[in-house]
């Protein structure tokens, strides 16, 4: 009996082994793909009024609501001067009419729980079917008779140029800024930049000007989703919309982009950078609808879609070298366009570099394997179908179709296209859009760590925030050496017999923080005491005391004392004029060349404390001053650099003080601080700098 047992067990052993292999050869073949489905989309239903305006309706009952979406489908214009007109006077539209303030609008919106928004490419409004009728009476007040009141434009320019100021400091604002730039030029529209200088010309005026020539019903859509029939959707939309007069809208000719005779390297320097922002980029001829365009996706998606792309596999996966690299191929009307990006470590930018380009050779040179090919054509399919869930998403087929002339079962083929994507296909597209050898590689970063070596890329170019090209950073000339420089710096702000004169300065500034005015108070006292508060509305928010030795900071109730390296960061702020006594006190000071800070030349020094802290100060040529200074610290595991800009340099007491700072990177908007007053040799109070 045991005998039997034992070749039972066998039996089972084996057969289980034969099933376990079985299963692992099962598993490492791909299932063979079944043909792919047609989709069956929402139909949709498209009519057009007398004025021109395009109709397009999508049925949906599925919930008791409606969109109106008015696409306005502008011909591309440059606007010079005055660039980022459109997109102030997009967001003024909803901001009053002749009959309704801001106000009124968004409570008669919130009254029947809808949504109204603008852009400069139209409106887009939506709510419960029964309140279908109200809505579109409030939509096309809007869109008849807005009024663009002055005190919603001042505050809309307000709030584009403290973006703008954000942004200046941003490597990847920069970097989206010059690929932009770059990649097209600035005489294409898509290459045009707004600037604080452009947005500062607009006027109300000149947002009336772009409404009266572009919002016009003849060269626009208006697309009706939802929980209504076509029948009763056109009818609205020829009472309400029927009445909008057609006009003649400029057009205008552009040179078509076109890609590097050879590959470059564009450079702009972020001093201070721990990280760079890599982008290979340029443009492309590929429409919307060309027989090209689902496999030349494809074969992006297999490249940089996602954590399945093999970018981020590489890059991230396998190298560290980021936590994320991707690239987008796009097609356009009027000029498409390849990018591949990722922000990646100082210390290996350049091998990241070589990494992207591998990988773009890499699918040029091999077929992809039919696993990969089938894996990101299931990736792509299961995407497809999950837009599917949006009404917007069927309405969106039905615009690109009337404006792209696509055939009508463009997007209910979408699968079978996808499916008949062969490996020989992928192949031809990436030798056909993938160009490594005609590309722009766009390196926002910290020129001291990383520009040097990308030259073996090709020759570096120098480029500012702003895309225009700036000559190479010079080294500092032989016969001026950091010492010179700071001793410059010394005789510019009064010299050393005045500066060493000042006992104590009392400095009071002001700045705006979100609505909210807020005052800083800084009290120092030779050799190196401080005391600093920071108040709101009359209460104290925060204060740091130095008495030369111990430090302490209070925040919100809370008292915290310093000692030691703990209390380096105040201590650093404590002492007046500190470059009176670098060499005595240990400080190393190295030229690291020139550069432009706001369009003029500036020593740019790296100062190295005694306690290894960094700054880097730039300090104009012609005047000496010290215009610019920047510090990267760690907090909670991160680089923060904080960039503080000097101007507007008034003399107090035969002292130069700047009396406008503006501070970036300390907060998550700039922060421009106002000197309110500045009292020197005050004889202060001790008792103002004891820690306790």
């Amino acid at each position: 009996m045991k005998k039997h047992i034992a070749y039972l067990f066998l039996a089972f052993a084996l057969f289980s082994s034969q099933a376990l292999l079985a299963q692992e050869d099962f598993r490492k073949t791909a299932p063979a793909p079944f043909p792919a489905p047609k989709i069956q989309l929402g139909n949709s239903v498209q009519t057009v009024l007398p004025n021109g305006l395009k109709v397009i309706v999508v049925e949906n009952h599925k919930l008791p609501r409606v969109s109106f979406q008015l696409f306005i489908d502008q011909p591309i214009r440059l606007e010079g001067e005055v660039a980022g007109v459109s997109d102030i006077a997009g967001q003024l539209l909803k901001s009053g009419t002749k009959t309704r303030t801001k106000a009124q609008i968004d409570e008669a919106i919130d009254f029947i729980g809808a949504n109204l928004s603008t852009s400069s490419s139209g409106i887009f409004a939506g709510s419960l079917t029964k309140h279908k009728d109200k809505l579109l009476e409030i939509m096309t007040d809007v869109l008849f008779n807005p009024a663009f009141p002055t005190a919603e434009f001042d505050k809309v320019k307000k709030q584009t140029l403290s973006g703008l100021t954000a942004g200046k400091d941003n490597p990847n604002f920069i970097s989206s800024n010059v690929t932009r730039t770059l990649r097209y030029g600035k005489n294409h529209p898509y290459g045009e930049l707004t600037t604080e200088q452009t947005v500062d010309k607009i006027t109300v005026e000149q947002c009336k000007k772009f409404y009266q020539t572009y919002f016009k019903p003849n060269i626009s859509y208006l697309i009706i989703v939802g929980d209504i029939k076509p029948v009763e959707a056109q009818a609205l939309a020829l009472k309400y919309f029927g009445k909008w007069a057609k006009g003649v809208v400029p057009t205008a000719t552009f040179p078509q982009p076109k890609a590097p005779q050879q590959t470059e390297v564009d450079f702009v320097n972020k001093d201070g950078a721990v990280q760079s922002v890599v982008t290979v980029t340029y443009p492309l001829d590929l429409k919307p609808g060309s027989p090209d365009e689902i496999k030349a996706d494809l074969m992006n998606s297999i490249l940089g879609s996602g954590n399945i792309g093999r970018l981020y596999k590489n890059l991230r996966e396998d190298k560290g070298f980021t936590y994320g690299a991707y690239s987008s191929l796009s097609s356009d009307k009027e000029v498409g366009s390849f990018t591949a990006d990722a922000s990646v470590r100082n210390v290996v930018t350049d091998s990241s570099v070589t990494e992207f380009l591998k990988e773009l050779n890499l699918l040029r040179d091999q077929k992809v394997s039919a696993e990969e090919l089938s894996s990101t054509k299931a990736e792509m399919a299961g995407s497809f179908a999950r837009s599917l869930e949006s009404p917007q998403t069927i309405a969106g087929f039905a615009l690109n179709i009337a404006r792209y002339k696509l055939p009508k079962d463009y997007y209910q083929t979408y699968l079978q296209k996808i499916a008949a994507v062969t490996e020989a296909d992928v192949q031809a597209m990436a030798q056909k859009y993938l160009q490594p050898n005609q590309a722009r590689i766009i390196v926002v970063g910290n020129q001291d760590e990383v520009a040097a070596k990308l030259a073996k890329f090709g020759k570096v170019n120098y480029f500012d925030n702003y895309g225009n090209p700036i000559t190479a950073p010079a080294p500092v000339s032989g016969d001026v050496n950091g010492d010179q420089i700071i001793e410059n710096y010394l005789t510019a702000l009064g010299g050393r017999e005045k500066l060493g004169a000042v006992k104590d300065v009392i400095l009071t500034l002001g700045a705006s923080v979100q609505g909210q005015n807020i005052e800083m108070k800084m009290t120092q006292k030779a050799p190196n005491k401080l005391n600093q508060t920071v108040s709101m509305s009359g209460m104290t928010l925060m204060e740091s005391r130095y008495d030369g030795v111990k430090a302490s900071v209070s925040q919100m109730g809370q008292k915290q004392k310093l000692e030691g390296k703990d209390a380096a960061p105040v201590a650093d702020q404590a002492t007046m004029f500190p470059e009176l006594n670098y060499a005595k006190n240990g400080y190393k000071v190295t030229p690291k060349g020139v550069e432009d800070v706001n369009g003029q030349p500036a020593y740019k020094l790296l100062i190295e404390s005694p306690g290894g802290s960094k700054t880097t100060d730039f300090f104009d040529k012609k005047s000496g001053l010290k215009v610019k200074s920047l510090q990267t610290i760690e907090q909670a595991g991160q680089s923060v650099t904080t960039v503080n800009e000097y101007s507007d340099f008034k003399a107090v007491g035969g002292v130069l003080f700047p009396y406008k700072i503006t501070t970036v990177g300390a907060m998550p908007f700039p922060l421009e601080l106002i000197v309110k007053s500045i009292e020197v040799n005050k004889g202060v109070d001790e008792a103002l700098f004891k820690v306790e």
